[in-house]
Formats: C-alpha cells, sequence, structure tokens
C-alpha cells in the first residue's frame, strides 16, 4: 500500500495548465521552471513531450489540499521519494543521536547523585 505522500499528483494550486509540471516538481524537489523547460525542448526536439504532458495529465489525480502541514515536511517527503534509503539512514542517525544525548544526561544526573545511582543500581 503506498503513502498517499509518497505518490504522484498534479499540482493545480500551482500550476500552469494541468498541473503535471508543478507536481513533478513537487514529487521531484526540482523547480516546475525545468520541468517546464524539458517539456518544450522534448516536444520541439522530438514531438512527444506533448503527448507525455496530456498523458501524465489525464492519468495522474490531482494533490491533496492538506497533504503537507508545512515546507518542511514537504521537503521530508521529497527527500523519501529520491531516496529512501538515505533517509532512513538520516533517521536512523538522529535517533543514534538522541540516543547518546540522553545516555549523557543520565550519566551526567547519576554521577553528581550517589542515591540515584544506587536506586538504579537496585533495579538492575
Amino acid at each position: 500500500m503506498t503513502s498517499q505522500r509518497t505518490r504522484f499528483y498534479r499540482d493545480k494550486q500551482n500550476s500552469k495548465l494541468m498541473g503535471v509540471c508543478s507536481g513533478l516538481a513537487d514529487y521531484t524537489g526540482i523547480e516546475a521552471l525545468w520541468w517546464r523547460l524539458g517539456f518544450v525542448v522534448l516536444t520541439l526536439s522530438t514531438g512527444f513531450g506533448l503527448p507525455i504532458y496530456f498523458v501524465l495529465g489525464l492519468l495522474a489525480d490531482k494533490k491533496p489540499a492538506h497533504l503537507y502541514t508545512d515546507r518542511d515536511e514537504q521537503r521530508y517527503w521529497q527527500r523519501v521519494r529520491q531516496s529512501p534509503k538515505r533517509t532512513a539512514r538520516e533517521v536512523r542517525s538522529r535517533f543514534r543521536d538522541i540516543d547518546r544525548r540522553l545516555a549523557d544526561v543520565e550519566q551526567y544526573y547519576v554521577s553528581n547523585n550517589p542515591r540515584l545511582s544506587a536506586e538504579i543500581e537496585n533495579l538492575r
């Protein structure tokens, strides 16, 4: 089952025509201007740009209004779509960092509080 945030949508809110280029920009994190230029070049060089654009426009669903809560969440999901493995490594790294910092805080309080240290030892 695909998450709603990892699918490609047409972005009608930021669109010029059907929302395909702005949807691709949202999906990949590459500016819509570059997608538009790419479709123009593809159309002029091969003639396939316009048909591909309209097929994508007809097949893709419209982007839900409240897909992301803020810009940071949008960037996070763009990174997930670009490289899920890298994003998973980044999340694991952040959790390891939080775990290390909590261990440092625990060590500080336990070393400065012999009563707390004794209670922790009794629990083990």
